[in-house]
């Protein structure tokens, strides 16, 4: 048997064999700055160009990532035929005006979209199948699958050291850094912050058969929104629970003491594990995972590593689909993997809405 120390937990995303892909960056907010670009310099890979609606912004970034081509705006990189994969770090709702005219141009090979792809599964459907007709790689920058705490349980579960999953649990209490683009929207919670634990079920247990949604408002966000405060719970066919409670209340303010966490935990019938997301601690930590089972009886097993799932997961999320490109196959993280993350947060809302259980079949996902 193979010894606890000597296990292989996968955390290292397979890189391509070709590190100079020219990559365009548009977007110039802090994500793009300080993950993004972070992570992949780190990587080796070549970010190309950058542009935005901010010049002055593009260009201080430029200078920091050695980054030889600014550009005006979004479309002036875009005709920019030196540009063969392009990062779009864009508010959701601007994400299929980008794609549509990128999959005009021939050079463009690859695309990497931002999570929510788009704001609702209809127009995401028309992105996954404007990139389809042009034959351009579609990625979805679904950065928690690349957390090396998440990427850890995932072989866990793969090896069977956990056996048959019985529950699965996420527990959030953290106060997410909300874009004020947000404002304009009245889909917050799960659209934007849940989706990375909703991805994160999909990717350990795959689609749900049933999804059952509640929400409250966040006293905290003063202008209008549907969901705050959420819980959500995916049951499978096999009768696993798989939950979600999602707190962006978490703090009342400077008079009460901080309890900021997002933990995870999965039980099995052989074992158990469990975890910590280090990004929400201050200052931030890399990820947690330490788990207990059956085959390692009578003691906890607690890998350790460098890694933190802000910047280091987003090398995993360009790796995926520069390799998909190189490789002439779909990403790990296709746009059409995505729709099916998409119609789990459209079953969330109408479960909201219409107070019930909805089964994830009557969401139609079909292009």
């Amino acid at each position: 048997m193979e010894r606890p120390e000597d296990l292989n937990y996968h955390i290292t995303p397979k890189l391509p064999k070709r590190m100079d892909f020219r990559i365009g960056i548009i977007g110039s907010g802090a994500i793009v700055r300080n993950c993004h670009l972070k992570a992949y310099t780190d990587a080796g890979f070549l970010p190309y160009g950058i542009g935005a609606r901010n010049r002055d912004r593009c260009q201080e970034i430029a200078l920091q990532y050695d980054i030889p081509n600014v550009y005006d705006n979004w479309k002036d990189l875009i005709d920019d035929p030196n540009i063969e994969i392009l990062d779009i770090a864009v508010p959701p709702d601007k994400q299929l005006e980008v794609v549509r005219y990128a999959v005009a141009k021939p050079y463009i090979k690859g695309i990497l979209c931002q999570k929510p792809l788009a704001m609702n599964l209809t127009e995401a459907k028309e992105i996954v199948k404007l990139c389809k007709e042009a034959k351009v790689k579609l990625g979805v920058n679904s950065n928690m699958r690349y957390d090396h705490s998440i990427r850890a349980l995932k072989s866990v579960l793969e090896q069977g050291l956990l056996g048959k999953p019985v529950l699965a649990t996420i527990d959030m209490r953290a106060i997410p850094h909300w874009q004020s683009f947000l404002e304009e929207y009245d889909h917050i919670e799960i659209l934007n912050m849940g989706i990375h634990h909703i991805d994160a079920f999909r990717y350990l247990f795959g689609d749900p058969e049933r999804i059952t949604a509640l929400t409250r408002h966040d006293p905290r966000t003063t202008f209008n929104h549907i969901d705050g405060i959420s819980q959500y719970t995916f049951q499978y066919a096999d009768e696993l629970m798989a939950t979600s409670l999602d707190d962006v209340w978490a703090w009342q303010g400077e008079a009460v003491e901080k309890d900021i966490y997002i933990k995870w935990r999965v039980e099995g019938l052989d074992g158990m594990a469990q975890g910590y997301i280090g990004w929400c601690f201050d200052p931030a930590a890399p990820s947690t995972m330490e788990f207990t089972c059956k085959q390692y009886p009578n003691q906890w097993i607690r890998p350790k590593w460098d890694f933190q799932w802000f910047p280091d997961a987003f090398r995993g999320t360009m790796a995926q689909l520069l390799c998909a490109v190189e490789e002439d196959r779909e990403p790990e993280i296709s746009g059409e993997d995505n729709l099916r993350s998409m119609a789990c947060v459209e079953a969330c809302y109408q479960s909201i809405k219409e107070e019930r259980t909805v089964r994830f079949d009557e969401i139609d996902i079909a292009l």
